[in-house]
């Protein structure tokens, strides 16, 4: 079950290091099994594997077997893989009459078996039982285009009420500002704040996550002594004081601007108390959050300072500021918290109050209603133990504790126990396949100290953990440098890390090409001959466009592809660049690598990126399209006809719009229009006639006719640009 026939022929020959392993489970049937492997180790492979051996000795029926995994997709390759499983099974010629039947029977109940998404499954489960899981049973799953309005709803309207009387929490974020001058420049008001900023974009992502973990619903413990007003009385004392220094010390020394700076900053959060107010803590707080981002000065040290000024000392406490005001922050953030909480948890109750009137149930819902359904109704939860005989668990990395409360209380051996920490799973009811290394992605709130709990729990009660290593996806040298690696890092195994389970080669060495290639870079140095990195990241993209260039042109590498038994010469669709983000600020980063396989000439597909409609070809279209919508855009039909399509000088274009007074594509000529310029009156012409046809065809078609009337449609066919997904 490896997969396919090469690995198949492999194995007789020689076998696999994790043999054992993989016998273990497809033979010992008995045993509840947490499965270990790494990507491309086979693990939904030896899943089928296990439920197709399951059949054939009739200890499993798919009219009582439940299969989930965590994407759609992966449910649907997970029901396609074993129904060509069970129908390779059938055509053995060595099967017993009674194996026969037990596969015949397979197949009849593959459409019966619960194989899918969790969601879908606790869904089912929901539309069975409507009036103990206390919902419409004519409810509507929601995705987030529909459950995000009403969430907006709720949150607006509570919102609302709070500018009315805010409270104590929400009154200390409404001071947050975007942003507030601070000596002269603009600085966040929060550390590394993102663009969109502000109280009510805060509130409102706390708001969001709240709803995120919503089953969690015991109060947050409040911080124990933090006493704000006075804290932030100590450090506007102690700013003031150190401020004070900036008249003794040497005016152009940075590190007397720092102090200077703190004289400036107290004088400007203390102004209102000049006036006879009381002190404003909740906007001196507001103003602490981005003090150390905005105190530029306040790393500089002081040089040949007079006998006057106590540098030392002033420097230590000025060190020790740093740490004071960094310890409020924080301090200051713990207690608003769990205030907040509070506060924003009407939201959650509107939001629930919003679905249950409309009938959806969005896909946390789902989890938490059938836990309940479960956990809470002993007769439902001893019926369905019943019933579902065997469970199968693809990528159980995924898991999130609602789904490892269900999995675990339907696996149970007792019925009259509803806590998943306690239960016992039926020797060889329960099969789980997973990656732990996966986990720090948190898909869907998975967790991977939930994953080691379960884990170690399952073989605490008569369990087993099985490891997968040899990976059948890349080569050996591939494999040596991942382990160097990895294998050190995560040699240590804990409650919130997995340890690491070194590969194993499946396919041999090719040794006529190398498996790894450190690329240099041409071009690092910069001024006084020194590595930096803007132009490292200037050099490579140019440099690897010609090393993609070499390999698909000169090398003469090879490549192998799946079905197919010889290697075939390396193309570009076999190269893949991989980038650790796509944009860096306002730079879209994977620009210059497309610009730079397009100066190769070498066809490509771009997945994601921002700069598709910065292209030249893109753009000279877009303006083509305006110009036939919207004639009376002089501009647009400007652009359009000095562009790519037409290419008309701007001599031409001078002289026509002299003549004509205006470029018009419904402006009629004059009759003695110089032969030199028909040539613009004619492509005025066709956008004309593009503009009078638009509404009777697609846009594609439009487009289609513009390129193949105009004189471009020839270079835009051999434009080197490749796609854009």
């Amino acid at each position: 079950m490896a997969g396919g026939n090469g690995k198949t022929r492999r194995k007789e020959q020689t076998p696999l290091a994790d043999q054992a392993a993989r016998d273990r489970i497809r033979d010992d049937l008995d045993t509840t099994l947490v499965v270990e492997a790494a990507a491309g180790t086979g693990k939904t492979s030896a899943l089928i594997g296990r439920i197709l051996s399951g059949i054939e000795s009739g200890r499993v029926s798919l009219a009582n077997t439940v299969a989930v995994t965590f994407t759609e997709f992966a449910a649907g390759e997970l029901k396609l893989r074993l129904r060509s499983a069970i129908e390779q099974a059938r055509q053995r010629q060595d099967n017993s009459p009674q194996t026969t039947e037990f596969l015949k029977k397979a197949v009849e109940e593959l459409e019966e078996a619960r194989i899918g998404t969790i969601h879908s499954f606790c869904a089912d489960l929901l539309r069975e039982h409507p009036v103990e899981a206390g919902i419409d049973p004519l409810f509507e799953v929601a995705p987030d285009d529909l459950a995000s309005p009403l969430f907006d709803m709720a949150f607006e309207r509570w919102f609302e009420r709070q500018l009315a009387a805010p409270d104590e929490g929400v009154r200390r974020i409404l001071r947050r500002l975007p942003r507030k001058e601070f000596g002269g420049r603009r600085s966040g008001t929060l550390a590394r704040r993102p663009r969109e900023s502000g109280p009510k974009p805060i509130l409102r992502a706390a708001a969001w996550e709240l709803v995120r973990e919503r089953d969690f619903t015991r109060p947050w413990k409040r911080l124990d002594g933090f006493n704000r007003q006075t804290d932030i009385d100590a450090l506007v004392l102690e700013m003031e004081e150190l401020g004070e220094w900036s008249d003794v010390g040497n005016p152009e020394q940075w590190f007397t601007k720092s102090l200077a700076y703190l004289k400036q900053y107290v004088a400007e959060i203390t102004r209102l108390e000049s006036l006879g107010n009381a002190r404003d803590y909740d906007g001196i707080e507001a103003r602490l959050f981005g003090f150390l981002p905005a105190w530029k000065s306040k790393n500089y040290k002081a040089y040949f300072v007079r006998d006057t000024f106590p540098k030392e000392d002033l420097l230590r406490r000025r060190d020790e500021l740093k740490v004071r005001v960094e310890e409020f922050v924080n301090k200051a953030g713990a207690d608003i918290a769990p205030r907040l909480r509070e506060e924003l948890w009407w939201v959650v109750d509107e939001f629930e109050r919003l679905k249950e009137h409309a009938g959806y149930l969005d896909f946390l819902d789902l989890l938490i209603r059938a836990r309940n359904l479960i956990q809470d109704n002993r007769d439902i939860r001893a019926d369905l133990q019943e019933r579902f005989t065997h469970i199968f668990v693809d990528e159980f990395q995924d898991t999130d504790p609602l789904q490892a409360d269900i999995l675990m209380l339907l696996s149970a051996d007792d019925p009259d126990q509803n806590n998943w920490r306690q239960v016992r799973p039926v020797p060889g009811k329960l099969f789980m396949v997973g990656d732990p290394k996966q986990s720090i992605y948190r898909f869907r709130r998975a967790d991977v100290a939930l994953y080691q709990e379960v884990k170690r729990r399952i073989v605490a009660s008569g369990g087993a953990l099985v490891e997968l290593n040899v990976s059948f996806r890349s080569r050996p040298e591939i494999q040596q440098a991942v382990n160097a690696a990895f294998a050190p890092i995560m040699s240590d195994e804990s409650s919130t890390q997995a340890h690491y389970v070194p590969l194993a080669p499946f396919q041999t060495a090719l040794g006529t090409q190398p498996a790894i290639v450190a690329l240099p870079v041409s071009q690092p140095y910069g001024d006084y001959g020194k590595v930096v990195d803007w132009k490292i990241d200037e050099s490579l993209p140019k440099d690897v466009a010609a090393f993609v260039d070499w390999m698909v042109n000169d090398s003469g590498w090879t490549v192998s592809e799946r079905g197919r038994p010889e290697r075939v010469p390396l193309q570009a669709r076999h190269i893949c660049l991989l980038f650790r983000r796509l944009r860096h600020f306002s730079t879209d980063v994977a620009r210059a690598y497309v610009q730079a396989l397009e100066a190769h000439r070498i066809p490509h597909l771009l997945v994601g990126g921002s700069s598709f409609h910065s292209r030249e070809e893109v753009e000279a279209i877009r303006n083509a399209l305006t110009a036939v919508e919207w004639p009376n855009d002089e501009l647009a039909v400007f652009a359009t006809l000095k562009g790519p399509l037409f290419a008309f000088t701007d001599s031409q274009l001078l002289a026509y719009r002299t003549l004509c007074l205006r470029l018009h594509p419904f402006q009629r000529p004059p009759d003695d229009l110089p032969e030199s310029l028909t040539e613009v009156a004619e492509a005025l012409g066709i956008l004309r006639d593009l503009h009078r046809r638009r509404n009777n065809r697609p846009v594609a078609e439009t487009i289609g006719t513009l390129l193949a009337v105009t004189r471009a449609h020839a270079g835009f066919a051999n434009w080197p640009t490749g796609e854009q997904a």
